[in-house]
């Protein structure tokens, strides 16, 4: 969707301040130094077009506000501020009353419900101090149980027509579910969407369970399990919770699966006789192939989107440190120069970063680095931060938080790659591990 000139976003990986101007020219936010004046906006109560639509109409346009503003990036203006109501989806917008209450941005939307419980979400966004819409109004279908779905997509749609980006709410997170005491946890795969909502469970908790990894359709999981003793990989399909084991050899332990970019082929560590090293092999199981072979311990393994490299933590220099590698194995380069020990590298789906978690003087840190290295930024500090997972558009980064002392549980996280909005993912109880899903289709 193409962006209108009087109200875009520009966001810099290294901007820190945001100004705004909409007033006296176009609107254009420009992080310069990271305090950002998130842009005001507008969401009233959707309009329900019958009676049966009327609590979906609310509950719609709360996970829309919630979602905006859940990024930093965008300010709810309250209800209690309006000079004017939206009572049809059809009347002219009154610009003046809205620019009165300072709002830029305007969402209204309307919604039915139809036979068999099918509902309909109508929407349209304006900017309101051009005093006209952002693009075309546009329309989304589906169940009455889907539509907490269908209020993400307008979400994303809002966001994506503002910002210049894509979204990222309309996405899930694969997780692992911890309950029990510190020493004795119980862990078990669950899925949820991207804001917490909607927690199901995909195994039991009768075995240690670690890793999660999503396809890129978002149908299928990649975990390990300790149900054998031993470390194996599974793939899990996420409809029907059936799994299988990807590869079982007797006397070796596999661990660290991550899916390529295609879906069709899976990189690993696999442990034989006392060394640990990456290898690929399709998801049916076929053509395995060796990529590293070498003393040191090879592990956490993550294709760049272009499926041509992968990038991996060793201890071959004598600490752990992040490399890179021709995708079909090949001579590694050592990205990683900062004091102290970096791990679970996770290439950014855009392409331009790696995640990564650092551990340096008694702190763990979640951070960022160009593909050579450059630019290292850490994002965050803490007693344990760990496991970090990009966001479908790689604007967020998601990772695991655990606090200090006897009783410290693991939660899950999230902060902007600008090290801005860290904020904490509701979860029933403890969680770790999370792997952030694509956009669902």
């Amino acid at each position: 969707m193409r962006l209108l000139k009087s109200l875009t976003i520009a966001l810099a990986l290294t901007g820190l301040v945001t100004t705004a101007s909409a007033q006296t020219g176009p609107l254009r936010i420009e992080i310069t130094e990271g305090v950002i004046e998130p842009l005001p906006f507008a969401a009233p109560d959707f309009q329900a077009e019958d009676s049966a639509a009327s609590e979906f109409a609310t509950n719609i346009a709360r996970v829309v506000a919630s979602d905006l503003a859940g990024t930093g990036l965008f300010r709810e203006i309250p209800a209690s501020a309006f000079i004017s109501n939206v009572t049809n989806f059809a009347s002219p917008i009154q610009y003046a009353d809205w620019k009165a209450i300072n709002a830029q941005a305007l969402i209204t939307g309307a919604v039915s419900t139809g036979a068999n419980g099918k509902l309909n979400v109508k929407f349209r966004v304006f900017d309101v101090f051009s005093g006209a819409p952002l693009g075309e109004g546009l329309q989304f279908g589906g169940s009455t149980a889907s539509w907490r779905r269908m209020a993400h997509k307008v979400a994303d749609v809002v966001y994506s027509r503002i910002t210049g980006e894509s979204g990222y709410f309309d996405s899930r997170v694969v997780f692992v579910s911890e309950s029990g005491p510190k020493n004795a946890r119980r862990k078990r795969l669950a899925i949820m969407d991207y804001d917490g909502a909607n927690v199901q469970y995909l195994t039991d908790s009768n075995d240690l369970v670690l890793a999660p990894r999503f396809s890129p359709t978002g149908d299928r999981v990649l975990y390990t399990s300790y149900e054998s003793g031993f470390p194996r990989i599974y793939v899990l399909d996420v409809a029907s919770v059936g799994r299988r084991v990807l590869d079982d050899q007797v006397g070796t332990m596999t661990f660290a699966p991550r899916f390529s970019p295609n879906g069709n082929t899976v990189v690993f560590s696999l442990e034989s006789g006392g060394n640990t090293d990456l290898y690929r092999m399709d998801i049916n199981g076929a053509n395995r192939q060796r990529l590293t072979s070498s003393p040191s311990i090879e592990t956490a393994p993550s294709f760049s989107p272009d499926s041509s490299q992968i990038v991996f933590e060793s201890d071959r220099s004598g600490t752990q440190q992040l490399y890179v590698m021709p995708a079909g194995g090949g001579e590694a380069k050592r990205i990683s120069f900062g004091p102290g020990r970096y791990g679970t590298p996770v290439w950014s789906p855009r392409g331009d970063l790696v995640a990564f978690t650092k551990q340096n003087a008694g702190r763990f840190h979640i951070g960022v680095m160009r593909t050579d290295g450059s630019e290292e930024r850490l994002l965050t500090a803490s007693f344990l931060d760990e496991g970090p997972t990009w966001s479908p558009n790689g604007r967020v980064i998601m990772f695991m938080r655990e606090s200090q002392g006897a009783n410290g549980a693991p939660a899950l996280y999230s902060v902007d790659i600008t090290g801005r909005n860290l904020r904490r993912v509701s979860t029933p109880g403890a969680a770790s591990d999370p792997a952030w899903s694509p956009l669902q289709k």
